[in-house]
């Protein structure tokens, strides 16, 4: 059962995390290049903070987003703003989600969030602590895969390789740590490939934040991913 109460509190432990180590950066920081694609540290920043926003339009019953082209456009807008209005921004947002995700409401009901995908509102708080940490790797600022609690690790590697399950573009596989083990991509009564490396190793796979070169693949090649 998802405790969407506790996974409201990781989810204001890993803001603060993010929080204090932004704070320490400076307004030239903040116009460099994160580790995704085209963004820069500011871009990662306000996506954040619209996320947060988005996230209550979600649990309160509004569309995400008003359009994919809102999003984007919102996004670029606030990328270029100094530290200190970055800073504000993203914290005034997260206060503002967790004042909507800790109302009294019906948990068990189905929401709506980006593209169709729907969910359990229970399930909210923990993609927001998704967005926070994932996010906060992709800053470039000393927090890296390995610094994730273990709790989300291992509950962000269950959701990975659900949401691949069954997709047929993806090579059925079997991955493990060494400790547990996951079976993910279409199915298959045994798969033939097997992934092996650490919990964080395969995450950052799964999540597209690293290449897959420090796994063991075993029985065929590293199936390539989609995006998410």
């Amino acid at each position: 059962m998802i405790d969407h109460a506790r996974d409201l509190e990781s989810v204001r432990e890993a803001t603060e995390r993010l929080l204090t180590a932004v704070g320490k950066l400076d307004n030239a920081s903040v116009t460099e290049p994160s580790r995704l694609p085209g963004w820069s540290r500011g871009h990662v920043l306000a996506h954040l903070a619209r996320n947060a926003d988005a996230l209550v339009n979600v649990l309160e019953g509004r569309p995400m987003y008003a359009s994919a082209a809102a999003r984007d456009a919102d996004i670029e807008r606030d990328a270029s703003r100094p530290l200190d209005v970055q800073l504000t921004d993203v914290r005034q947002s997260a206060d503002r989600f967790q004042q909507a995700a800790a109302a009294p409401a019906d948990w068990s009901r189905t929401v709506e969030l980006r593209n169709g995908v729907t969910d359990a509102a229970a399930r909210i708080p923990f993609r927001r602590w998704i967005e926070v940490e994932l996010h906060h790797v992709d800053l470039g600022v000393g927090y890296e895969l390995e610094d994730l609690p273990a709790e989300f690790l291992e509950r962000e590697t269950d959701f990975l390789t659900e949401r691949f399950a069954g997709n047929a573009d993806v090579e059925p596989v079997r991955l493990t740590d060494g400790t547990r083990v996951w079976r993910t991509g279409r199915h298959a009564d045994e798969p033939a490939i097997t992934v092996r490396g650490t919990g964080p190793n395969l995450l950052g796979w799964l999540a597209g934040r690293r290449t897959g070169s420090a796994l063991t693949v075993e029985g065929g090649t590293l199936p390539t991913l989609p995006p998410l």
